[in-house]
Formats: structure tokens, C-alpha cells, sequence
């Protein structure tokens, strides 16, 4: 795993964990994630205090990395990414 290396990547961090209802997801048989809302998530970051700029630059990375795996887990198997009962 990779730890953040500084306080603003564990803050960027906490965020994620935070965000965690607000994915965008594209229904129907096969959901997919497509994302966090980024309007909600920096809204968010804003009311904690974290840096605009390291949300700005560790965001993206962090987004791709959950929307690549949690769509991996979901065409393994439907119900491993949470959308299906």
C-alpha cells in the first residue's frame, strides 16, 4: 500500500475516506463507477481545510486508481462492487 508522505496527503486522504457517498455511478445491469463529484468533494474539502492545491493535484490520481479497481471488482463479480444485493 501507499501511505501519504506528507500532512497534506493525509489530509487529501481523510477526504477520500469522507467521499465515499458521493460517486457518480452509471446504472442499469452493469453499473460503473465514473467518479466522485468533484463539486461535492471539494465543497467538502473546503468546509475541513485541506489544501486546495494538494486536492487539486493528488485528487485525479486518487479517482483513477478507485474508479479502474471498483470497476475491475464489479465485472469480476457484480456484487463485489457493492451495487448489487
Amino acid at each position: 500500500m501507499h501511505a501519504p508522505q506528507s500532512i497534506e496527503g493525509w489530509q487529501v486522504w481523510d477526504l477520500v475516506q469522507r467521499s465515499g457517498g458521493q460517486l457518480r455511478v452509471a446504472g442499469g445491469l452493469a453499473p460503473q463507477v465514473l467518479g466522485f463529484d468533484m463539486t461535492a468533494v471539494l465543497a467538502l474539502a473546503g468546509a475541513l481545510g485541506v489544501p486546495p492545491l494538494a486536492v487539486g493535484e493528488l485528487m485525479p490520481a486518487v479517482e483513477a486508481a478507485m474508479v479502474r479497481r471498483m470497476n475491475e471488482a464489479g465485472e469480476a463479480d457484480p456484487r463485489a462492487s457493492g451495487f448489487l444485493p
